[in-house]
């Protein structure tokens, strides 16, 4: 079953997300804390009218390039004017949550209901291509982000309504990418990572503008809450990593003959405990949903380093002298530990390096990889065991010559591409060379060959959509420091701050104002060297705002150069240039087929024809009749 859960994956690459109604990468608030913005029986209804309008556009299994084609015949804009309707007025802002509750609806019945698996993904496209449609098509910039986007929307789920989402939060745990592309998503998630938007301290359930954003006094933007915007803690995170390198690498080339702990060691194994304890504490705090592939990654990391510190205690607890062998041992046995993490330092620093388009796209490859990998390793491991418990079958009839660790040595060998068949020619002959060649061949040939497809595919389909696979990736990020478990953002190693001088002495006793109020001026102090310079970054920004809002213009747009001139050359204009109406008559028609163009053009031709005909019928008509009264006249 998890096989057929793996490659089915692969056809709906959001359907491992789908079991849970609301998956959260960091949850930043309490449920109990949280409203909808709308009812959760009216969105619910709303929901199921989109369900129905997306079963009567698509009765049938399509082709995917019909229904995500630009000028799709089957997605029209009066398709897509009737799903902005089905809120009305006063539930417009709930349709795109709703079309993706209904996309993640079909994706969950096409797993129940195999046998229409193709029309149900093709229901679950078409409601993302018109939920990409509409945010793209609205001209309200700030009505989408604040009430279309970041407005949390519930639903009912057997009688009872779920946990308040937005549409930039599902959007992210669904993996929606043709949604997570749209211009106004990204335009959000801008707005966000730069900390434009931010979450109402009152009232959780919505997002606030950043009413300062425009001022240009610096001393207003020093302020310790800037902390919480996410780039702002994603380069404090790629400076406490590269610090977190360096003093390993300082530690790992000078070795300490004595034995004894450094300033620079004793460094590394507090920034250490601090990542471990940040992780323990957000996985105690959301649970197995945080649990991902790099969580993983560093906690094995931050388990060889706590290794390394304990053998080095276990050194220092014995006799300091120089010949003392049990002290040498430890101290080497625990530099072999901090050697044997080195790789892993180093390709840590890709999981904050995700932000940048190259090794963002270059990570989701390698993500998918690991994935398709599953299903190689899970028939590796059947292989594996059937051929082990025939070698073994084989070893346990010679009670003389005990092989079982050339047999393993043996077999890993063969999957490292490196087979020793010399140790199996003389093991219960013929049947073992026999069986050994067999094996080389179903793992080698067979089963590696499956891998490197599997990896090919992967590679392929990420590849030629590496833009939208990174812009998930980006807005996969951005929300994991907007739905921070914290309010005060300490950012490892600060957190041990936190945790020593803040909550242990005074949180359980002190007020929450007052509390507040402490955590602010620590942070201040903390942070001081950054503030001071990303107050003197939203000044210069605030600055271009002011700006661009004198010019009728967005608040994040950027002059370019071809725009100097712009006003000078208004084609548009009428009257302006000739130059414009040029244009206009010899651009072709690319909303249209051309096939179609001439068929148009044919039947309005034909229409010509025949209403010519018709008139000239008709005049003769009259001309008899003209005739036969002229006639009767003369007699």
């Amino acid at each position: 079953m998890g096989l057929w859960n793996s490659f089915f994956a692969r056809r709906m690459p959001s359907v491992n997300s789908l079991h849970v109604e609301g998956r959260r990468l960091l949850p930043t608030y309490s449920t109990d804390s949280v409203s909808p913005g709308l009812p959760a029986r009216e969105v619910t209804k709303v929901a199921l009218r989109l369900k129905y309008q997306i079963e009567q556009v698509i009765p049938c299994e399509l082709d995917e390039s019909s229904i995500t084609n630009p000028n799709s015949s089957i997605i029209t804009n009066d398709v897509k004017r009737t799903a902005e309707a089905a809120g009305g007025e006063e539930y417009r802002s709930c349709v795109v949550f709703c079309l993706l509750v209904c996309s993640r609806w079909f994706k969950l019945q096409a797993i129940d209901e195999l046998w229409d698996a193709g029309l149900l993904q093709c229901r679950a496209i078409a409601c993302e291509v018109i939920a990409k449609q509409i945010i793209e098509s609205e001209k309200d910039e700030n009505w989408l982000m604040k009430e279309a986007l970041l407005k949390r929307y519930s639903i009912l789920r057997k009688g009872e309504e779920t946990d308040p989402m937005n549409v930039v939060e599902r959007a992210v745990d669904m993996h929606a990418l043709r949604v997570l592309g749209s211009s106004g998503y990204q335009k959000c998630i801008k707005y966000l990572w730069r900390g434009w938007f931010v979450q109402d301290d009152e009232d959780p359930s919505r997002f606030i503008e950043y009413e300062d954003k425009d001022n240009t006094d610096y001393w207003t933007h020093l302020n310790p809450d800037r902390m919480r915007v996410p780039m702002y803690q994603n380069v404090l995170l790629i400076f406490f990593s590269l610090l977190y390198l360096g003093l390993y690498t300082a530690v790992i080339n000078t070795v300490n003959p004595s034995g004894d702990i450094d300033v620079a060691e004793g460094l590394l194994y507090t920034m250490t405990l601090s990542y471990l304890l940040d992780e323990l504490n957000k996985i105690m705090k959301i649970g197995r949903y945080y649990i991902g592939f790099w969580n993983v990654f560093n906690f094995t990391l931050y388990t060889l380093l706590a290794v390394s510190f304990v053998l080095r205690m276990v050194a220092l607890g014995h006799s300091s002298n120089v010949d003392d062998t049990e002290r040498q041992h430890f101290n080497q046995l625990s530099y072999d530990f901090l050697a044997f993490a080195a790789p892993m330092f180093w390709m840590r620093l890709l999981l904050f390096l995700d932000t940048y388009r190259f090794f963002g796209a270059m990570l989701v490859v390698l993500k998918v990889m690991m994935k398709e990998s599953l299903i190689f390793f899970a028939l590796l491991f059947v292989v594996l065991v059937g051929f082990l418990q025939a070698f073994i079958g084989m070893d346990n009839t010679d009670f003389d010559i005990p092989v079982t660790g050339k047999i393993i040595q043996g077999m890993a060998n063969t999957i490292m591409q490196s087979p020793n068949f010399e140790d199996f020619e003389g093991f219960a002959p013929p049947f073992g060379i026999i069986l050994y060649y067999i094996f080389n061949f179903v793992v080698m040939i067979i089963l590696l060959n499956i891998l490197i497809a599997l990896y090919n595919t992967s590679y392929e389909d990420i590849s030629g959509n590496a833009d939208d696979e990174f812009m998930a990736l980006f807005s996969g990020r951005t929300l994991q420091f907007v739905r921070a478990p914290d309010e005060n953002v300490f950012i490892p190693p600060f957190n041990l701050i936190e945790i020593f001088c803040l909550i242990l002495p005074f949180e359980w006793w002190m007020k929450p104002a007052i509390y507040e109020r402490l955590n602010n001026y620590v942070m201040g102090v903390l942070y001081s060297p950054l503030l001071v310079i990303t107050a003197s970054i939203e000044t210069r920004e605030a600055r271009r705002i002011q700006w661009n809002r004198h010019c009728g213009e967005a608040d994040d747009n950027i002059h370019q150069e071809w725009e100097e001139l712009a006003a000078d050359v208004d084609f548009d204009a009428t009257g302006s240039d000739d130059w414009g109406k040029i244009v206009h008559k010899t651009k072709p028609n690319v909303e249209v087929p051309t096939t179609l163009l001439e068929i148009r053009e044919l039947k309005d031709q034909v229409r010509a024809l025949t209403e010519s005909i018709r008139a000239l019928e008709a005049r003769q008509e009259q001309s008899v009749v003209n005739g036969e009264l002229g006639n009767g006249a003369t007699s």
